[in-house]
């Protein structure tokens, strides 16, 4: 079932000059590709050094209960090395500026990102607010408080 929603979009620079246009590659991708819109042509991150990246776009998300949330391209992330420092980056809908996805470069090598390369996918997800219920008992189960690895490892 394919549900989709209006999102409004704002280019920051020249989409004729600069290339920079949102779509999804095939008609069943998820995400929309991000691209880096610095002024340099290049910038070299560092191995375990980030970067933010601009990406010359603001959104407006009109669906209530949607947000934006930016992932790593798997293939960068497996060849190269470089993903979204946060792990997952949250585009609120109420956010206006232009969105900027800070890259983290896991690699033992220096890595470089070129001007309009596709550096992150941008997925919209539903989300729900909590009624938050202050309590002083919660209720029990088989796991209780066990944390990391409290299960053993098999």
């Amino acid at each position: 079932m394919n549900q989709n929603i209006k999102v409004k979009v704002k280019y920051l620079r020249s989409t004729e000059k600069s290339g920079n246009t949102l779509e999804y590659a095939t008609l069943f991708s998820a995400g929309i590709d991000l691209r880096a819109f610095m002024e340099q042509d290049e910038i070299l991150i560092a191995p375990g050094s980030r970067h933010p990246f601009p990406t010359g776009i603001c959104i407006e998300i009109t669906t209530p209960g949607v947000a934006g949330f930016i992932y790593s391209r798997s293939g960068l992330g497996t060849k190269l090395g470089l993903v979204v420092s946060q792990g997952v980056g949250v585009i609120d809908p109420d956010y206006r500026g232009e969105i900027i996805v800070s890259l983290l470069n896991n690699s033992p090598r220096k890595c470089i990102v070129k001007k309009t390369q596709r550096i992150a996918q941008l997925i919209f997800l539903p989300f729900f607010h909590a009624d938050l219920i202050a309590a002083e008992e919660l209720s029990c189960t088989q796991r209780g408080s066990g944390g990391f690895g409290h299960t053993g490892e098999k």
